[in-house]
């Protein structure tokens, strides 16, 4: 007889965050973008010219990570990175035409998957849950 336990907590949110991670890279895809990406853009929306150092540290990134992804924005014609002009050591990034067009749709894909993944929820029930996962990530954050 086989026995049926309920999911280990881990292993539920390492589902769900594969399940999200799906359903947001075919809404990407469809933009021209990967999944990631578009958190770059989200910085440059609030602030544009801002260092790629910067973004790695908004972002909670390494510094290398955010040079591959901005290549592969500025290969797709999103970004521009510009030396700075009081320090050519320092490179600036800024949107272009297209990267500030892609703004309303990739909210909009955004807002689709949040509203996707609280479905069903009351909004005390979202409250909650907002909680226990703050706690959670809180609780495996370095300390």
């Amino acid at each position: 007889m086989t026995h049926c336990f309920p999911p280990a907590i881990s292993h539920l949110l390492i589902q769900i965050c594969r399940s999200h991670r799906y359903n947001a890279e075919i809404a990407l895809n469809a933009l021209g973008l990967h999944t990631g990406q578009e958190m770059i853009l989200f910085q440059l929306w609030e602030e544009e010219g801002i260092t790629q150092s910067k973004i790695a540290e908004n972002l909670c990134i390494e510094a290398p990570t955010v040079t591959k992804m901005l290549q592969r924005l500025e290969k797709a014609g999103f970004v521009e990175r510009r030396q700075d002009p009081e320090d050519g050591r320092i490179s600036r990034v800024y949107l272009t035409p297209e990267g500030k067009s892609l703004q309303i749709p990739v909210e909009q894909v955004w807002q689709k998957l949040e509203a996707q993944t609280i479905t069903g929820l009351s909004d005390m029930e979202q409250a909650l849950l907002q909680r226990l996962l703050l706690q959670i990530q809180d609780n495996l954050s370095d300390k």
